[in-house]
Protein backbone atom coordinates (compact mmCIF):
# COMPACT_ATOMS: atom_id res chain seq x y z
CA UNK A 1 0.00 0.00 0.00
CA UNK A 2 2.84 2.38 -0.84
CA UNK A 3 2.38 6.04 -1.62
CA UNK A 4 1.89 7.08 -5.23
CA UNK A 5 4.70 6.87 -7.70
CA UNK A 6 5.79 10.27 -8.96
CA UNK A 7 6.46 8.81 -12.39
CA UNK A 8 3.02 7.37 -13.15
CA UNK A 9 0.55 9.64 -14.94
CA UNK A 10 -2.92 9.52 -13.42
CA UNK A 11 -5.94 8.98 -15.64
CA UNK A 12 -7.77 12.33 -15.96
CA UNK A 13 -11.15 12.38 -14.25
CA UNK A 14 -12.78 13.13 -17.60
CA UNK A 15 -11.86 9.58 -18.63
CA UNK A 16 -13.29 7.94 -15.51
CA UNK A 17 -16.58 6.12 -15.56
CA UNK A 18 -19.57 7.70 -13.83
CA UNK A 19 -19.33 5.31 -10.86
CA UNK A 20 -15.68 6.25 -10.20
CA UNK A 21 -16.49 9.98 -10.45
CA UNK A 22 -19.48 9.69 -8.10
CA UNK A 23 -17.55 7.60 -5.59
CA UNK A 24 -14.66 10.09 -5.56
CA UNK A 25 -16.92 13.09 -5.02
CA UNK A 26 -18.89 11.24 -2.34
CA UNK A 27 -15.63 10.40 -0.56
CA UNK A 28 -14.46 14.01 -0.94
CA UNK A 29 -17.72 15.42 0.48
CA UNK A 30 -17.72 12.95 3.36
CA UNK A 31 -14.07 13.31 4.43
CA UNK A 32 -13.20 16.93 3.66
CA UNK A 33 -14.78 18.49 6.79
CA UNK A 34 -12.93 16.14 9.18
CA UNK A 35 -9.72 16.44 7.17
CA UNK A 36 -9.95 20.25 7.37
CA UNK A 37 -10.46 20.20 11.15
CA UNK A 38 -7.57 17.78 11.63
CA UNK A 39 -5.26 19.81 9.38
CA UNK A 40 -6.23 23.00 11.22
CA UNK A 41 -5.26 21.41 14.55
CA UNK A 42 -1.79 20.83 13.15
CA UNK A 43 -1.30 23.91 11.00
CA UNK A 44 -3.20 26.55 12.97
CA UNK A 45 -4.65 28.44 10.01
CA UNK A 46 -7.51 28.05 7.59
CA UNK A 47 -5.18 28.75 4.67
CA UNK A 48 -2.61 26.15 5.73
CA UNK A 49 -5.30 23.56 6.40
CA UNK A 50 -6.96 24.22 3.06
CA UNK A 51 -3.65 23.94 1.19
CA UNK A 52 -2.81 20.64 2.89
CA UNK A 53 -6.27 19.16 2.35
CA UNK A 54 -6.38 20.34 -1.27
CA UNK A 55 -2.97 18.77 -1.88
CA UNK A 56 -4.18 15.54 -0.27
CA UNK A 57 -7.29 15.42 -2.43
CA UNK A 58 -5.24 16.18 -5.54
CA UNK A 59 -3.08 13.14 -4.75
CA UNK A 60 -6.11 11.04 -3.88
CA UNK A 61 -7.79 12.04 -7.14
CA UNK A 62 -4.69 11.03 -9.08
CA UNK A 63 -4.70 7.63 -7.39
CA UNK A 64 -8.46 7.12 -7.12
CA UNK A 65 -8.87 4.42 -9.75
CA UNK A 66 -6.12 2.38 -8.11
CA UNK A 67 -7.47 3.14 -4.63
CA UNK A 68 -10.87 1.70 -5.54
CA UNK A 69 -9.20 -1.74 -5.53
CA UNK A 70 -7.64 -1.32 -2.07
CA UNK A 71 -8.97 -3.08 0.99
CA UNK A 72 -8.32 -0.02 3.16
CA UNK A 73 -8.93 2.96 0.89
CA UNK A 74 -9.61 5.21 3.91
CA UNK A 75 -6.32 4.27 5.57
CA UNK A 76 -4.41 5.10 2.39
CA UNK A 77 -6.19 8.47 2.09
CA UNK A 78 -5.41 9.19 5.77
CA UNK A 79 -1.71 8.51 5.09
CA UNK A 80 -1.79 10.89 2.13
CA UNK A 81 -3.42 13.63 4.26
CA UNK A 82 -0.88 13.24 7.03
CA UNK A 83 2.02 13.44 4.56
CA UNK A 84 0.56 16.66 3.13
CA UNK A 85 0.23 18.13 6.64
CA UNK A 86 3.86 17.26 7.42
CA UNK A 87 4.91 18.87 4.14
CA UNK A 88 3.21 22.09 5.28
CA UNK A 89 4.66 21.90 8.81
CA UNK A 90 8.21 21.43 7.59
CA UNK A 91 8.71 23.75 4.63
CA UNK A 92 11.55 23.05 2.25
CA UNK A 93 13.33 26.28 3.29
CA UNK A 94 15.44 25.40 6.39
CA UNK A 95 15.73 29.06 7.42
CA UNK A 96 11.99 29.45 7.73
CA UNK A 97 10.91 28.22 11.17
CA UNK A 98 7.29 28.25 12.27
CA UNK A 99 5.88 27.37 15.69
CA UNK A 100 3.69 24.31 16.15
CA UNK A 101 0.22 25.86 15.75
CA UNK A 102 -1.63 22.88 17.19
CA UNK A 103 -0.10 23.56 20.59
CA UNK A 104 -0.66 27.32 20.66
CA UNK A 105 -4.26 27.17 19.44
CA UNK A 106 -5.07 24.56 22.07
CA UNK A 107 -3.53 26.73 24.79
CA UNK A 108 -5.46 29.79 23.65
CA UNK A 109 -8.74 27.86 23.60
CA UNK A 110 -8.08 26.49 27.08
CA UNK A 111 -7.38 29.98 28.41
CA UNK A 112 -10.55 31.43 26.86
CA UNK A 113 -12.67 28.71 28.46
CA UNK A 114 -10.90 28.77 31.81
CA UNK A 115 -12.88 29.67 34.88
CA UNK A 116 -10.09 28.67 37.26
CA UNK A 117 -6.63 30.13 37.69
CA UNK A 118 -5.39 30.87 34.15
CA UNK A 119 -1.79 30.03 35.01
CA UNK A 120 -2.80 26.62 36.37
CA UNK A 121 -4.96 25.91 33.32
CA UNK A 122 -2.13 26.91 30.99
CA UNK A 123 0.35 24.75 32.89
CA UNK A 124 -2.00 21.75 32.81
CA UNK A 125 -2.68 22.28 29.10
CA UNK A 126 1.02 22.48 28.29
CA UNK A 127 1.68 19.30 30.26
CA UNK A 128 -1.21 17.51 28.54
CA UNK A 129 -0.21 18.51 24.98
CA UNK A 130 3.41 17.73 25.72
CA UNK A 131 2.32 14.25 26.84
CA UNK A 132 0.07 13.82 23.77
CA UNK A 133 2.98 14.73 21.50
CA UNK A 134 4.93 11.82 23.02
CA UNK A 135 2.32 9.22 22.05
CA UNK A 136 2.92 6.98 19.06
CA UNK A 137 1.39 8.35 15.87
CA UNK A 138 -1.81 6.27 15.72
CA UNK A 139 -2.58 6.87 19.40
CA UNK A 140 -2.00 10.60 18.95
CA UNK A 141 -4.29 10.65 15.89
CA UNK A 142 -7.02 8.82 17.80
CA UNK A 143 -6.75 11.20 20.78
CA UNK A 144 -6.80 14.31 18.58
CA UNK A 145 -9.78 13.08 16.57
CA UNK A 146 -11.72 11.88 19.62
CA UNK A 147 -11.03 14.72 22.06
CA UNK A 148 -9.61 17.55 19.98
CA UNK A 149 -12.24 17.29 17.22
CA UNK A 150 -14.93 15.57 19.31
CA UNK A 151 -15.38 12.70 16.85
CA UNK A 152 -17.08 9.56 18.06
CA UNK A 153 -14.87 6.46 17.97
CA UNK A 154 -16.84 5.37 14.88
CA UNK A 155 -16.24 8.70 13.13
CA UNK A 156 -12.54 8.60 14.03
CA UNK A 157 -12.33 5.05 12.70
CA UNK A 158 -13.93 6.08 9.41
CA UNK A 159 -11.54 9.01 8.98
CA UNK A 160 -8.47 6.92 9.88
CA UNK A 161 -9.60 4.00 7.73
CA UNK A 162 -9.54 1.46 10.55
CA UNK A 163 -12.10 -0.49 12.56
CA UNK A 164 -13.82 1.17 15.50
CA UNK A 165 -12.31 -1.48 17.78
CA UNK A 166 -8.86 -0.39 16.61
CA UNK A 167 -9.60 3.23 17.54
CA UNK A 168 -10.89 2.12 20.94
CA UNK A 169 -7.69 0.11 21.42
CA UNK A 170 -5.53 3.11 20.44
CA UNK A 171 -7.50 5.29 22.86
CA UNK A 172 -7.12 2.78 25.70
CA UNK A 173 -3.38 2.52 25.11
CA UNK A 174 -3.14 6.32 24.89
CA UNK A 175 -5.04 6.77 28.17
CA UNK A 176 -2.66 4.40 29.96
CA UNK A 177 0.41 6.07 28.45
CA UNK A 178 -0.89 9.58 29.19
CA UNK A 179 -1.64 8.61 32.79
CA UNK A 180 1.96 7.42 33.21
CA UNK A 181 3.41 10.47 31.45
CA UNK A 182 1.30 12.95 33.39
CA UNK A 183 1.94 11.16 36.69
CA UNK A 184 5.67 11.26 36.01
CA UNK A 185 5.67 14.94 35.02
CA UNK A 186 3.53 15.92 38.03
CA UNK A 187 6.13 14.44 40.35
CA UNK A 188 8.97 16.41 38.73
Amino acid sequence: MGLPSRHRRPTPMSQWGPTARLSYWAFHADRRPAYMRFAYLHLGSDRGAEQAVDAAFDTIMGEWLRMLHMDRLDAYAWTVLKRCIVDRQHPRDPWRHRPEPMDTSAFEAALREARADRYEVLTDTIRFYSAVSRLVERQRDAVLLRYGLRCTPGEAAAVMGVDEATVRSHLGQAHRRLARLLDTSAGS
